[in-house]
């Protein structure tokens, strides 16, 4: 029973130090740029050059956060982190269909570059989850996005948009018009496999959609949260 007794205090003082840990860690990061990602290290490690300079969500084109929110998250700033009916629909989809399609914010997609590694088990969308609960309470919907926008993963080796703007249009991202803030809102579910300055067919229609859907969110104020 003693043996008992010492385990379960171990595994409680280990539990605590762990929830602690990630408490502090996301409160650094809600001053700090995160300065990597896991999938920042892959690159690095396989040899691939990796391309990455921080913009303020400021110094970024009002296009651009309305763009990912018109194409991955369009009540980003009326939830609290998580789209339960995008993930209910996700959920239907994916009991029918071959192809697997999510139904992550921008949050949960944040709390997942800047915390964990990609892939997909119960461990880590846990993870994901608690995480995604802190930088809501902590962070504040401006520097989510401006996170978001600076670690995404938009090419092979390519990370956050002042990046890709350079790399796919030569302009910095303050300087993004809709189209092409659209085109790189496009690559974002398989950035690996699209070049946003040659889209083609299903993609490039996709890109041309998802311009449209700038001007909405811009009418009606749908990125109201990130005003500043």
């Amino acid at each position: 029973m003693r043996t008992v007794g010492w385990l379960l205090g171990k595994l409680v003082t280990v539990a605590i130090v762990a929830v602690l840990f990630a408490v502090a860690w996301a409160l650094a990061y809600r001053w700090i740029d995160p300065p990597f990602t896991v999938p920042m290290i892959r690159d690095a490690l396989a040899g691939q050059h990796v391309e990455r300079r921080w913009a303020r969500l400021d110094q970024i084109a009002p296009a651009m956060p309305r763009a990912v929110i018109g194409a991955e998250d369009s009540t980003f700033c009326s939830h609290h982190g998580f789209d339960f009916g995008a993930i209910e629909h996700a959920a239907e989809k994916n009991a029918t269909s071959r192809k697997v399609i999510g139904g992550s914010t921008i949050s949960q997609q944040t709390a997942k570059n800047a915390f964990l590694w990609p892939g997909r088990s119960y461990l880590r969308k846990g993870l994901e989850a608690y995480f995604t609960v802190l930088i809501e309470a902590m962070w504040g919907k401006p520097r989510i996005m401006e996170v978001y926008l600076n670690i995404a993963e938009l090419g092979p080796g390519i990370y956050g948009v002042e990046a890709a703007a350079q790399h796919y249009f030569g302009v910095s991202a303050a300087r993004l018009s809709p189209a092409q803030a659209s085109r790189i809102a496009a690559i974002l579910p398989q950035p690996i496999k699209r070049d946003a300055a040659a889209l083609h067919g299903a993609v490039k229609r996709h890109a041309r959609a998802i311009e449209r859907r700038i001007g909405v969110v811009r009418r009606d104020a749908i990125d109201g949260c990130l005003a500043g």
